[in-house]
């Protein structure tokens, strides 16, 4: 069985994880979050350039999965060609479903909902360049989404302002109003998808990455048909993720491990388990 190892700065790549583990494919699935840098998108490029290829490819080295899934959108739009560069296995990134969002939308007018950091890079613009020319893709960043869907999945409130900024934010700019697909450029916003199709104003499409980033997953590896094993879920912040244990638990993640400091990022086991 092929494992694969999926990564983000949070618990936003659970999205893209949900998709793999549904995917069909017999893969046994590991789980990593830097956490104590979280959120990626206030970092420097400088800083997630130095970072993420070193903290992977240690994880790699303890291990040894078949593939890695940078399944945070920042990470891949700065450090994904580094983060190749550094393995030795393949690495699959996520990239904002702008194509499907221009073949998708009958208005010409494209949502594109991200991180601030997402919204503003060059590599973005180049994809809306490629992909969507002749279409008007309206960009909001949002970092308070980001943690209420960290805050979600702990089981504790959010502020609904968020939602009501982000809608505003899209809906409420030039050609807003003729939205019809929004793209989610952000793994953690597909954890919100109740709440932010409840905030909108009315009915569109809303798309993310999984599915695609699973497909991806699946050919590179050439999986089996079968159903996915739950390996383990690591964190560099063990103490600060311990409310979100539930939500990996249940996924079915039983063996939780916490990754240490940089340069050395040692991943040993949590003895005895954790409780939430």
């Amino acid at each position: 069985m092929k494992r694969v190892l999926v990564f983000d700065s949070g618990v936003g790549g659970l999205s893209v994880f949900d998709a793999v583990a549904a995917s069909g494919h017999a893969l046994e699935l590991d789980y990593a979050a830097d956490n104590a840098w979280l959120p990626y998108g206030l970092k420097s490029d400088a800083e997630l350039r130095a970072r993420v290829p070193a903290l992977l490819q240690r994880l790699v080295d303890q291990w040894a999965p078949d593939a890695v899934v940078v399944a945070c959108n920042t990470a891949s739009t700065i450090a994904l060609d580094a983060v190749r560069e550094r393995l030795a296995i393949p690495v699959v990134g996520v990239v904002p479903p702008i194509k499907p969002a221009a073949a998708l939308t009958r208005t010409g007018v494209i949502g594109l909902l991200a991180t601030p950091a997402t919204v503003r890079r060059a590599y973005t613009s180049d994809l809306i360049a490629q992909f969507a020319a002749d279409k008007r893709v309206v960009r909001f960043g949002s970092a308070a989404l980001v943690e209420a869907a960290e805050r979600k999945l702990r089981g504790e409130p959010f502020d609904p302002a968020a939602l009501a900024e982000a809608m505003e934010g899209l809906f409420g700019a030039p050609g807003g109003a003729e939205i019809d697909v929004i793209a989610l450029a952000c793994t953690h916003f597909p954890l919100l998808a109740p709440e932010l199709a409840q905030a909108a104003p009315r009915p569109v499409v809303w798309l993310d990455s999984g599915e695609a980033i699973a497909r991806r997953v699946a050919n590179v590896l050439i999986a089996a048909p079968g159903n996915a094993r739950i390996g383990r879920a690591g964190f560099t912040d063990a103490r600060g993720a311990r409310e979100l244990y539930l939500a990996f638990r249940t996924r079915g993640f039983a063996s939780f491990a916490e990754i240490g400091a940089a340069p050395g990022f040692e991943a040993a086991a949590i003895v005895g388990g954790v409780t939430p």
